[in-house]
């Protein structure tokens, strides 16, 4: 079953990107595509929740019928 996880990403002075979120305590990743970041991030995640499995609090959003969906690509 998929979850939704809302991810904050932002462009580092060095030009790297940095992603962290709300509904995962210690999610941080980095990378230097906003791609690679959210790969990065996906892959900490289920991490995270495997390791905390058995924690209560985390209350992860299913998804709708419907929902919009940011496609990144580089050109």
């Amino acid at each position: 079953m998929e979850k939704k996880i809302d991810l904050h990403i932002e462009r580092l002075p060095e030009g790297y990107y940095l992603a962290t979120s709300k509904s995962i305590q210690g999610l941080v990743a980095q990378g230097r595509t906003i791609s690679e970041t959210v790969e990065i991030a996906r892959d900490i995640a289920k991490k995270l929740l495997e390791a905390q499995e058995d924690d209560s609090s985390i209350n992860l959003q299913e998804f709708d019928n419907e929902f919009d969906y940011p496609l990144v690509i580089g050109l």
